[in-house]
């Protein structure tokens, strides 16, 4: 379905909101800095817990924000692993190569790294505060979910609009940030905190 979704945004001439400003500016990079300032935040409410944060135990901090990087990290290191290119390099849509599917393993013989989708996961990496949070506040727990959930589609749609991604990348971002998420949790001991170090 990556290529039929992708004609809804775009066409033989390219994507027409590749640089829009509102999906460019304000969803794309806008969104990039206010997902990393909140992993600052994260990283720094180990020690210094505000909001939400502070209803939880130091170990449980921790792995919140441990669980936030290595899920950035995994798709970034995916990614740049990646031959997969953008829709917006393809001939269906104004440019040079054809089209090849991202579990082929060849190169398409574009640029590459385009999969999985790197912006969406700036909103599916803290599908970590589920797992912390189920333990102790269940709301909590979903709200955080859902928030995740809803920043990452939000985020891989308006990459998808630009051309930048198919659908296929953002759905593979959050499976790849769900299952990080999972493991850290599986493996997190539950009464750990930076004390004992």
């Amino acid at each position: 379905m990556d290529l039929p979704l992708a004609r809804l945004a775009g066409s033989a001439t390219g994507f027409p909101w590749r640089e829009h400003w509102l999906l460019a500016g304000v969803v794309h990079e806008g969104g990039r800095r206010v997902a990393w300032l909140l992993a600052v935040v994260l990283c720094l409410g180990v020690w210094w817990p505000v909001g939400p944060l502070a209803r939880i135990g130091q170990g449980e901090r921790l792995q919140l924000a441990v669980t936030t990087l290595l899920g950035a990290l995994t798709v970034t290191l995916l990614k740049i692993g990646s031959r997969t290119s953008c829709p917006w390099e393809l001939s269906d849509f104004g440019g040079f190569i054809q089209y090849a599917s991202h579990w082929s393993l060849l190169s398409d013989g574009g640029a590459g790294r385009c999969f999985p989708a790197g912006h969406a996961s700036s909103g599916f990496t803290f599908l970590g505060g589920y797992f912390v949070f189920r333990r102790t506040d269940e709301r909590m727990a979903r709200l955080w979910l859902v928030g995740a959930t809803v920043a990452g589609l939000l985020f891989g749609l308006a990459q998808q609009w630009r051309g930048a991604h198919f659908m296929s990348h953002t759905l593979w971002s959050a499976a790849v940030c769900w299952t990080v998420a999972f493991l850290v949790d599986a493996r997190w001991p539950r009464t750990w905190s930076l004390e004992r170090i």
